[in-house]
């Protein structure tokens, strides 16, 4: 059987013949598919499609697997290029797979794939987020005064806080329909089944959860060597990550533990990393500084940058706590990697998270509402190492590993291609 699959870049096993530095994103697609390059038992031919620059937007390379790629503006990702279909339809030709699986929708490829492919009963959209969905919550607990606000950055980018919720919109048109051309889709949540249903009821719908970094299934975390009151989220690059409802909860919290640290990995968009970077800061930015500045949190926040997979699980582990504080996800790795690692954990109930954790293993608190969210961490910073909290880092351990079990996960991706493959 061959299998083609579409990601959002390049993936290690083929980067490292091309020394290409792909950064830390998507990194639980390397586990995925060096599980399924290197099982012995299966009857898979593997092939990658991947964006590169325009000059190597013809390649094709041969290694573990067949890999191409294709040119895509990667600046203005909510435009379609008709182009795309044209450099799809030659890697059809030459590769003949008999499922194409593409990972996520919130690229213009996406839609492009499944207009180059005439068998939608050969493609299988893997759902991570919708993009259609999240553009719907943009706006939520952001003060009305920011959201037309542009700084220097965003009137030269045209990359306001409006302007991104409209290429949100705009790429969410392109998602639905994808996903309305598909015939096959995989999701792992309640909220994602639900949501595609609602634009697809013809898809077929596949069960299967995520593999994640392999680096997460080893360690654990200790009350005794991490840093007393510290506070890690992994992301705040944008308001849907929900990084300024953490800054309001975080007030709240210095107010009884006044030595609190939060950690930020991610994109350092305080405008922190250079005094160009500073001049050119975005609106959101600008506005998670004025949270700073506005409740004395200079001293209490951390932004990392950018951290790889080795240092982002000693982030963890260093960490008293893991907050998601996001406006809106569907099943986050981030949360599954803090509970694999037995951390406690506080999450917003949004999307698909409840598919991930219950009361009995994280404090959950009601989406946007700081009040709560600080008063979640607050109670796990009392608590300490009790052997109440304990109890529920174990159990949210025990999930985690069900959900994220790497060979069950291998074993019903291939059910899946199999099942699809009989169709055509």
């Amino acid at each position: 059987m061959r299998v083609l699959w579409l990601c959002n870049q390049c993936i290690p096993v083929v980067a490292k013949h091309l020394d290409m530095n792909i950064g830390n994103k998507e990194g639980w697609l390397s586990a995925l598919s060096e599980k399924l390059i290197f099982d012995n038992d299966s009857n898979i031919t593997l092939g990658v499609c991947f964006p590169w620059d325009k000059s190597h937007s013809d390649f094709k390379g041969d290694y573990e697997i067949t890999a191409y790629a294709f040119y895509e503006d990667r600046v203005n990702f909510h435009l379609y290029d008709d182009a795309l279909e044209e450099r799809f339809s030659v890697i059809l030709d030459d590769f003949k797979p008999d499922v194409i699986h593409i990972f996520g929708t919130e690229y213009s490829h996406t839609l492009a794939m499944c207009k180059a492919c005439h068998h939608p009963s050969k493609i299988l959209i893997g759902i991570q987020g919708l993009i259609s969905v999240y553009a719907r919550h943009y706006f939520d607990a952001l003060p009305e005064k920011i959201i037309n606000k542009k700084t220097l950055r965003d009137a030269l980018k045209k990359d306001g806080i409006k302007e991104q919720f409209d290429k949100y919109t705009i790429r969410g048109e392109h998602e639905i329909e994808a996903i309305k051309i598909a015939g096959n889709v995989t999701g792992r949540t309640d909220w994602d089944r639900e949501n595609v249903k609602k634009i697809n009821s013809n898809a077929v719908y596949y069960f299967m959860n995520e593999t994640l970094r392999s680096n997460f299934y080893e360690g654990s975390w200790n009350y005794d060597s991490c840093e007393k009151h510290s506070i890690f989220v992994s992301q705040g690059d944008y308001p849907i990550k929900g990084l300024h409802v953490c800054l309001k909860a975080l007030a709240h919290i210095k107010e009884k533990y006044p030595d609190v640290k939060l950690y930020v990995a991610g994109n350092k968009i305080n405008g922190e990393d250079s005094l160009k970077k500073k001049i050119l800061i975005g609106e959101y930015g600008r506005y998670i500084n004025e949270l700073i500045n506005k409740n004395d949190l200079k001293d209490n926040v951390v932004f990392t940058g950018s951290l790889d997979a080795k240092a982002m699980k000693e982030r963890y582990l260093k960490s008293n706590v893991f907050v998601l504080p996001s406006i809106m996800e569907n099943s986050p790795n981030s949360l599954g990697e803090a509970m694999l690692l037995k951390m406690p954990v506080v999450t917003s109930d949004c999307g698909g998270v409840r598919n991930l954790i219950n009361e009995d293993e994280g404090y959950i608190f009601p989406s946007c509402n700081a009040d709560m969210l600080s008063e979640a961490v607050i109670k796990v910073f009392d608590e300490k190492d009790s052997e109440e909290l304990l109890k529920m880092c174990e159990k949210a351990c025990n999930h985690a590993r069900n959900t994220h079990d790497a060979n069950k996960n291998l074993g019903r991706l291939k059910e899946i291609y199999s099942e699809i493959d009989k169709k055509n």
